[in-house]
């Protein structure tokens, strides 16, 4: 179990990292989304627009990534969305049953469906090279590469979360709640 963990360690400390970089892709994103308004209006003043396609493309490709790449830091740091009318009340045994269950039944099969529906879409892509139709667009080809970078980090950190929540279970780590053995099940 202590390799395993130690797995899972390496695993959240690379989903660490990668989510601190997605924070940095925030204040780019509305840096380029004020220069996209901003062009727009100034534009306006000047008699030229100063704002294009490329920018325009450039703000949604960049939050497209930062909510693709951060879904595995999310998942690491338990924020995605529950129905907590329900699990909120629950004890902390049943929470970690609830999680490992969810990541083992839903989390990992969606994550490869994603990815097996995706790739051929994503492989064409990539061999015509597509672009976006609009003037001065950018390529798409990339960003449909991160769709399967995304499910594929979705399902290595679910298989940590799933280390972690087995770990609980079985008393060989404590969950960040509450000490298991306090729970009734």
């Amino acid at each position: 179990m202590q390799a395993l963990l130690r797995l899972s360690q390496v695993i959240d400390d690379f989903m660490e990292k990668l989510g601190k970089f997605t924070y940095w892709l925030v204040p780019l994103v509305i840096l380029v989304g004020v220069w996209n308004v901003g062009g727009r209006y100034i534009g306006r003043l000047v008699g030229r627009n100063l704002s294009s396609n490329l920018f325009i493309e450039l703000q949604w490709y960049l939050f497209a990534i930062i909510f693709l790449l951060g879904s595995a830091y999310v998942l690491k740091h338990n924020g995605h969305v529950r129905v907590d009318v329900f699990y909120g009340n629950w004890p902390t045994r049943r929470k970690i049953l609830v999680n490992l269950l969810g990541a083992i039944f839903f989390l990992i099969p969606f994550s490869i469906l994603m990815i097996h529906f995706s790739w051929s879409a994503v492989i064409f892509s990539w061999q015509i090279q597509e672009q976006s139709p609009d003037p001065f667009g950018l390529p798409r080809y990339p960003l449909k590469t991160v769709i399967i970078f995304c499910f594929s980090l979705l399902i290595i950190q679910g298989i940590s979360e799933i280390i972690k929540n087995v770990a609980m279970l079985t008393g060989h780590l404590h969950s960040a709640d509450e000490p298991i053995s306090d729970q009734a099940t």
